[in-house]
């Protein structure tokens, strides 16, 4: 008898411990239908090592070893002993199956399991490679391209659609938001505020730290707060978004990592996941998928109140038009 897709789901170690909704389960069942077995192992793997990539931020440190080591080399994992992994990722062997079973598997056999039956692509097994002072002007653009593609790949696998759709009823309803982020994540809080107030929410960007924390120590209960920070550590950022906690707001963190500071200090966490990228490229693999996010968001706000998207176009008719 054939098995219903989404039973196929809720069988993967993964969809157990995410207990994933009806829509995420739309997400994995796309995977599972008959198609391009190539395209399709890509974006099945993608999404699972966004998956993986997004919940070890609150791993013990030996546990984060072998995962970054899951994550650099999954090929290597796949075709290794116990021994073989703890040694190569500086652990005990305990360590490895501790891991396993952190990331949501009943332990390292069902983890070479589930990697045999994803090595039908090779890109996404390929350790990935820095860039070398010599790389042609082709290859650096081969590259930005690939951690846009690994960035949106692991964030199917990572977002959290009911936490989305969370986000979405608090901005729709708040009385005003702020959004705060510090480095490159400053550029993603500032497309948010663009963003938002092109569909009729009194947003306010503060780059300053310090005016930032006088504001937010301003707000109160019905106001919003959006801290974006990929590591989910930078203490400016924490700053503000406890700030935001003491003040009563509701604080929505936009991040890579569940478990992390910010991530469980937000009373929202919109996680993005990521597969590894090279130095170079791991902010702007994060930033694209942070930023599509914030698409989401006011796609879902402009859907569900039409009206407060034409009072916008009215504000702004006088604005020069942006293509």
């Amino acid at each position: 008898m054939q098995r219903d897709s989404c039973d196929l789901v809720s069988g993967h170690p993964l969809a157990r411990r995410l207990t994933a909704s009806d829509a995420q389960c739309n997400v994995f069942q796309m995977n599972y239908e008959v198609g391009n077995g190539v395209s399709s192992s890509d974006k099945q793997l993608g999404q699972w090592l966004g998956s993986i990539q997004a919940r070890c931020g609150d791993l013990a440190p030996s546990e984060a070893k072998v995962v970054a080591l899951l994550l650099a080399d999954p090929l290597f994992v796949g075709v290794s002993t116990t021994a073989q992994v703890a040694a190569r990722a500086g652990v005990s062997p305990p360590s490895v199956v501790r891991a396993a079973r952190a990331i949501g598997f009943t332990g390292f056999t069902e983890l070479k399991i589930e990697i045999a039956r994803a090595r039908g692509t090779t890109r996404f097994f390929a350790p990935p490679e820095a860039l070398a002072a010599d790389a042609t002007p082709a290859t650096v653009l081969e590259t930005s391209i690939r951690a846009g593609t690994d960035a949106l790949a692991a964030l199917a696998g990572a977002v959290e659609i009911s936490a989305l759709d969370e986000a979405v009823g608090s901005i729709q309803s708040a009385r005003q938001v702020v959004a705060f982020g510090a480095g490159p994540s400053a550029t993603v809080a500032a497309d948010a505020v663009f963003r938002l107030r092109a569909v009729g929410v009194t947003t306010i960007g503060i780059q300053d730290h310090l005016s930032a924390m006088i504001a937010t120590r301003l707000l109160g209960p019905g106001d919003v707060v959006i801290a974006v920070s990929s590591t989910g550590r930078t203490s400016t950022t924490l700053a503000i978004a406890d700030a935001a906690s003491s003040a009563g707001a509701l604080l929505i963190a936009l991040t890579n990592q569940y478990g992390t500071p910010l991530a469980t200090l937000a009373d929202i966490a919109l996680v993005v996941g990521g597969a590894p990228l090279p130095a170079q490229m791991a902010a702007a693999g994060s930033r694209v998928a942070q930023l599509v996010v914030i698409d989401a968001l006011v796609a879902m706000l402009a859907l569900r109140d039409p009206e407060r998207g034409r009072l916008a176009e009215r504000a702004g008719i006088d604005l020069p038009s942006i293509c």
